[in-house]
């Protein structure tokens, strides 16, 4: 009996042997969802487990499974290592279907020389939502597009975020200025000082006394530099353009002060003249003619400037300036 039972099992192991070697390679179909909506979208998965070394031909697809499933994309094949040395190959398409009704997929064969290996079949149940009465034959109205309202919470977090990163650009200015530059935040420019007419022109005549030009021979350069000066000066003090006007011009607009202060009015007569001599006629101007025409200049400025009165909050006094 038992000699009879030991035969039984090396019997049973030699045909699985050599069940296994016959049987090469498998195949194995999966579906991720067996039920979905009309219009909805699941997963088909063939799996090899085949030698590393196989060529399996597996079926190939157009744009559907069967008719009425539809290939949506066709992913691509994953290969991964089996735990007995194989490698499992993943074939997986996505697919979907717009019939209401239950599908049927056949076995497809995999083919690897002569041996040929179908995978199972699957089936898949297409469900409609809605109930459509197709009995009626009323047209129903076109619905009016229908604005989404207005997402007052989305627009105030966006300025809110703006808002923040203002306030951290502005902090981040402060800092910088403040630590790293050593500056103040905020700078106040002083009030700019502007110096009367009278003052400007003596600081000038001060000026080219202390040049002496035409005792370096620049007696042209001398007078120039007195007479603009002085039509610098008029100008403030009379409104006219006298930069662009001529000597006899400037004497014309200023004839009222042969009334009113009738010294200054001779002594820019004077001034003017020996200017005009010495630049376009090439006179030779005795050393005192050039002293007395920058004292000329001296005295017209201080006959005819303005004094400003300034009065002092403090003592209650007028100052002059």
């Amino acid at each position: 009996m038992k000699k009879a039972v030991l035969f039984l099992l090396i019997l049973f192991l030699f045909c699985s042997n050599a069940f296994l070697n016959a049987q090469k390679f498998t195949v194995d179909a999966k579906i991720d969802s067996t039920v979905i909506l009309i219009g909805g979208q699941t997963a088909l998965t063939f799996e090899i487990n085949q030698k590393p070394s196989d060529k399996v031909i597996s079926p190939l697809f157009s744009d559907t499974i069967i008719g009425g499933i539809e290939i949506v994309e066709t992913l691509k094949t994953d290969t991964t290592k089996a735990d007995n040395g194989n490698i499992l190959i993943k074939q997986r398409y996505v697919v979907t279907s717009f019939n209401d009704s239950l599908l049927y997929i056949p076995p497809y064969p995999f083919i690897m020389g002569d041996d040929t290996v179908w995978s199972k079949s699957l089936s898949l149940k297409v469900v409609q939502p809605f109930q459509i009465d197709t009995a009626s034959n009323q047209i129903a109205d076109i619905k009016m597009v229908m604005d989404p309202p207005f997402n007052w919470k989305a627009i105030v977090r966006i300025a809110l975020v703006v808002l923040l990163i203002l306030i951290i650009c502005i902090l981040i200015f402060f800092v910088i200025r403040r630590l790293v530059q050593k500056k103040p935040i905020f700078e106040t420019k002083a009030p700019e000082v502007i110096q009367p007419a009278h003052i400007i022109a003596i600081s000038a005549l001060d000026r080219i006394k202390n040049e002496k030009a035409w005792q370096q021979n620049r007696t042209k350069q001398y007078h120039t530099d007195i007479t603009d000066t002085l039509r610098v000066y008029i100008e403030k003090i009379y409104n006219i353009p006298c930069m662009e006007m001529t000597s006899e011009e400037i004497i014309e607009n200023l004839n009222h002060l042969r009334f009113e202060n009738k010294q200054a009015y001779t002594m820019l007569v004077e001034i003017l003249k020996l200017a005009d001599l010495v630049k376009f006629a090439k006179w030779e101007a005795a050393p005192d003619e050039h002293e007395h025409s920058l004292s000329n200049a001296y005295q017209f400025v201080n006959e005819t400037k303005i004094i400003e009165e300034v009065v002092d909050i403090e003592d209650n006094t007028i100052k002059g300036q």
